[in-house]
């Protein structure tokens, strides 16, 4: 019953977002206060209808309804809860209608809280964003419905993907999802602001929140995805570049252009046509991805779906509405003119280098994910593009971002001197010449991709130190440093952040070790200066896995560290293999231990890493996540400006 209630909410829900689609535009075209006030309540309703369809779905699979269909294919009564729950989007119908339930949320969320919006402004957004909820509601219900019962229902299910059962992604999807559908809102924004052609230093004041928003969800999910395949897929690596690892990357490229593009729209009424535009190719991202994950178009270990038929109805939903609002942008791009002036050595020429590298760096990642499909259409040619294409292509686009970004930061708004700008920052620049020069000094080999790291690090987080620094006043005063508006603390802390990560990236990159080994029981190996002894394998039954654990004492220069213990693991109902990778987790370096098969001849396959660093990128991620956190709790993205409360009046009818 709760199944077939939940079915039905889905089919009002969809009613309803046509009904706020169209009610609130047609009464913004007419200045009609009745039907624009139509939209508010409608995405309410939308969002609690789609809130309870979820909800019994994951009552079915928490109570393993095997009529389902959907639990059937993806859960199984022996699952731990935590996995019965996350199967409700670890699958393709489950997690769209966490994506459109996300849509509503976004939607009622500029309901509730959009009180300092123009009223036709309000009306024409929410009417945007519930045309892309019927737009998701309608591929569901038709194409995707997870509701569908089973005539005869099995005695159990099929399990959920293995890959799938592990804390990491059981809250990777839900993270991600708010980042790729919170983009949807700058994108209501954009073509709200394109029909009324008016793009000022409020719109901008307005988007930006809801852009930084979205970014810092897409930031912690692509982190945890990211640690995910670190631990568990036992390649030990943190980014392999696969297509749907740079499907979620590229609007995140995007959307840090945006957030950065929306500054100089508030504060300089600048850059408008860049920032709407950016707005609607942030969103488009976005639906590529989802493209990409659900059209079978691409292979990934990450993919949800193999429908082409799927695949269609969505590039038709991304044609609709990228392909509508590039048409809508093409014909209001003359209304959008410029306000403030600047010169070429100004904050608004580092926003515009800062816009350019993350839009390029993009746009490599795009053509490197979409060659190899273009390369065998249209060449009948079959070719690989992995990683050494992504790391010589993309990251110098990151080192040139990494160093204009402390002197962008501390250019003065219009016009300033370069000079000028580098005088508080030339010690920090001395210093950070001196770190790497000491990392090239002591690493063993002579890569230069260590002391770049090393440099870049040290120059974004002494920089962002600096400019936190610089706001006190010519004299440092520590009591007006904490009085600071939170969006300075923000931004410090979010440049300093991608300082860590890059210097996480390049300590990886440049001084990991592996051994692949056969290891006898009980006889001691050296790796790294580390010494490893297995003491003893086991067999084993899980909740619902077989699994074969390796016992290793991790030691160095006599002294025992660690206890290690990698598994593999087997799920008989779904026939499938995992690895859990064993792991000593210090700041400075990682040990990584992998049990392999055992060997004809005794002992046992082992790999053994030694990882430099690697925990530092997701503590620069968790700190570039913090910084958007606390610039999102800024009084100013809080509470509206007094000259904006008076701009919403009842319109009369006409």
């Amino acid at each position: 019953m709760i199944t077939e209630l939940g079915h039905f909410a889905l089919i009002l829900a969809f009613l309803v977002a046509i009904l706020q689609t169209f009610v609130p535009m047609y009464g913004a075209w007419r200045r009609d206060a009745r039907l624009m006030a139509v939209a508010e309540p409608a995405a309410s309703a939308q969002f609690l209808l789609i809130a309870f369809a979820f909800a019994a779905l994951m009552y079915a699979f928490i109570v393993s309804d095997f009529s389902l269909r959907l639990v059937v294919l993806n859960s199984h009564s022996a699952k731990p809860m935590l996995y019965k729950i996350s199967g409700t989007w670890g699958n393709h119908e489950g997690s769209m209608l966490l994506w459109v339930l996300i849509v509503a949320l976004f939607g009622a969320t500029a309901a509730w809280f959009g009180d300092n919006l123009p009223p036709t402004l309000r009306a024409r957004v929410l009417a945007v964003q519930g045309a892309i909820g019927v737009a998701f509601l309608a591929f569901i219900l038709f194409t995707s419905n997870p509701f569908l019962r089973l005539a005869v229902p099995p005695f159990d299910g099929q399990d959920l993907n293995p890959l799938l059962q592990d804390p990491g992604l059981a809250f990777h999807p839900p993270f991600l999802y708010l980042g790729y559908v919170g983009l949807s809102m700058a994108f209501s924004f954009a073509v709200a602001a394109l029909i009324e052609g008016r793009v000022d230093a409020a719109w901008g004041r307005w988007v930006r929140p809801w852009t930084l928003a979205a970014w810092v969800f897409l930031t912690i999910g692509i982190a945890l995805g990211s640690w995910w395949a670190y631990y568990e897929l036992g390649w030990g690596g943190f980014w392999f570049w696969d297509p749907v690892e740079n499907a979620s990357f590229m609007p995140w490229l995007l959307a840090a252009a945006l957030v950065h593009s929306a500054i100089v729209v508030e504060k300089r009424e600048s850059l408008k046509s860049w920032t709407i535009l950016l707005a609607i190719l942030a969103f488009g991202f976005s639906l590529i991805g989802t493209f990409i994950v659900r059209s079978g178009l691409l292979t990934s270990v990450h993919a949800f779906a193999n429908d082409p038929e799927r695949g269609v109805f969505i590039l038709m939903i991304m044609g609709f509405f990228t392909g509508g609002a590039l048409v809508l942008f093409a014909i209001r791009a003359s209304t959008m003119e410029a306000r403030g002036v600047f010169s070429m050595v100004s904050r608004e020429s580092a926003l515009v280098a800062n816009n350019v590298l993350l839009a390029v760096a993009c746009f490599v990642v795009f053509v490197g994910t979409m060659w190899p499909l273009v390369a065998e259409m249209f060449f009948d040619r079959k070719l690989s593009v992995g990683p050494p294409f992504f790391n010589l292509a993309f990251t110098p686009f990151m080192v040139l971002l990494g160093l204009i970004l402390p002197v962008g930061a501390m250019m003065p708004w219009k016009r300033g001197q370069i000079t000028k700008a580098m005088r508080p920052l030339r010690y920090v620049f001395v210093l950070a010449i001196a770190v790497a020069g000491l990392v090239w000094a002591l690493q063993t080999g002579r890569s230069l991709i260590g002391p770049l790291g090393a440099f870049l690090g040290a120059w974004l987080v002494m920089g962002a130190m600096i400019d936190l620094g610089s706001r006190t006043g010519q004299k440092f005063n520590a009591a007006r440093l904490l009085r600071l508006p939170r969006s300075d603390w923000g931004k410090a802390v979010a440049h300093g952040g991608l300082g860590i990560t890059m210097l996480g990236v390049a300590g990886l990159t440049s001084w990991e070790s592996e051994d692949i080994r056969v290891a006898q029981v009980g006889v001691p190996f050296e790796v790294g200066g580390y010494t490893l002894t297995l003491n003893t394998v086991e067999e084993g039954e899980g909740p619902n896995y077989l699994f074969t654990k390796a016992f290793v004492t991790l030691g160095k220069n006599g002294r025992v560290i660690s206890q290690l213990e990698p598994e593999k693991r087997v799920y008989p109902i779904a026939q499938m293999p995992t690895t859990e990778a064993a792991i000593d987790y210090n700041l400075a370096r990682d040990v990584y231990v992998v049990i392999g098969d055992e060997q004809v001849n005794g002992g046992w396959a082992v790999r053994t890493y030694i990882k430099p660093l690697t925990n530092w990128i997701w503590i620069g991620c968790g700190l570039m996540a913090l910084g958007g956190f606390l610039s999102l709790s800024d009084r100013r993205f809080r509470v509206a400006a007094p000259a904006r409360k008076t701009v919403k009046k009842a319109v009369p009818a006409e």
